[in-house]
């Protein structure tokens, strides 16, 4: 029995229809949907009361993105005791104003930062499907121009909170002593992760350090590496936008970088599953943020709702 031209015909309208519908929930609702994680991290020493750490990432802010703005203001609410900013602040050369604004009342809450590809670098218009691949990086593009990453910095570090690029440091966070260790962007091999035991490192001081926290743009297999080898007890990264285009009940197609697709956002384990799973011993917490924005010229998210996350660090 043959199949005729016009059920042939339907069958390619409804497709279309469904396709189109997708990508109109994508650029239309599910990119500015966004939703606060909240998860559990047992690291701190038997005995101590929670600490409340909130991870903003990946804003890709633009002028006139009021929503993102408000929503991101807002979660000051959560009063963390820390906030970390894994970078991707902006897109846009006049996007300094509402990124402050935005980031006003985390900067007077003690934080830490590194700046990612999007903070050095405006995007720049390319053919989308280069996301598909998996590692976008290796393709040439022309070079974009730079955004004020310097002031960037400046208004963060006048504001108190630590620049982790490529070095350690110590904060004192609700009486307790947090060791932090940072690199700069992996994606545009600008990371150099700093030597142990050296000067820097708050764990060869007389004060007992009770975390020890990595911190990083883009979870670049290298970096987490070096990470699980200095003792890390908790791994924080961003970048991967949670594969952006996810499918259900699958998740990520990509991650734009050399970190495996299942673990492309959220709380995992490095190497492998978690201590307390089959396989994992000696495995260090790893936070993957699928972040808060897009590329302004790829404004869709399907699968992989925007987000910020409350990470509460609690003993076991």
């Amino acid at each position: 029995m043959g199949i005729s031209t016009s059920g042939v015909a339907r069958t390619a309208g409804a497709v279309a229809l469904a396709g189109a519908g997708a990508l109109a929930y994508a650029s239309l609702v599910e990119v500015r949907w966004y939703t606060l994680r909240q998860v559990t991290v047992p690291v701190l020493p038997a005995g101590q009361e929670p600490l409340r750490i909130l991870h903003l990432s990946d804003l890709h802010l633009t002028p006139g993105q009021r929503k993102k703005v408000d929503w991101v203001k807002d979660l000051a609410s959560l009063d963390p005791h820390l906030v970390v900013d894994t970078g991707d602040n902006w897109a846009h050369l006049d996007a300094m104003p509402a990124l402050l604004e935005a980031l006003e009342p985390h900067l007077a809450v003690p934080g830490a930062f590194v700046l990612g590809s999007n903070d050095y670098i405006a995007p720049t218009p390319k053919n989308p499907a280069r996301y598909l691949l998996p590692d976008a990086r290796r393709q040439p593009a022309r070079r974009p121009p730079e955004l004020p990453w310097r002031e960037l910095t400046s208004r963060f570090r006048s504001a108190g909170w630590v620049d982790l690029t490529n070095r350690r440091d110590v904060l004192k966070v609700d009486g307790r002593v947090l060791s932090l260790v940072g690199t700069d962007d992996a994606h545009l091999d600008r990371d150099r992760f700093p030597d142990a035991g050296d000067e820097d490192d708050a764990r060869t001081g007389p004060v007992p350090v009770d975390v020890h926290l990595g911190i990083t743009h883009a979870p670049y297999r290298r970096v987490l590496d070096a990470m699980h080898a200095d003792d890390v007890d908790l791994a924080i990264a961003g970048h991967t936008h949670g594969g952006q285009l996810a499918l259900p009940f699958w998740g990520a197609l990509v991650t734009n970088c050399d970190l495996d697709t299942r673990r492309a956002k959220g709380l995992h384990g490095w190497p492998g599953p978690r201590p307390d799973q089959p396989g994992g011993a000696g495995s260090t917490w790893m936070h993957v943020s699928a972040g808060l924005g897009t590329s302004p010229y790829a404004p869709v998210r399907f699968a992989c709702r925007p987000e910020a996350t409350l990470l509460t660090l609690v003993a076991p």
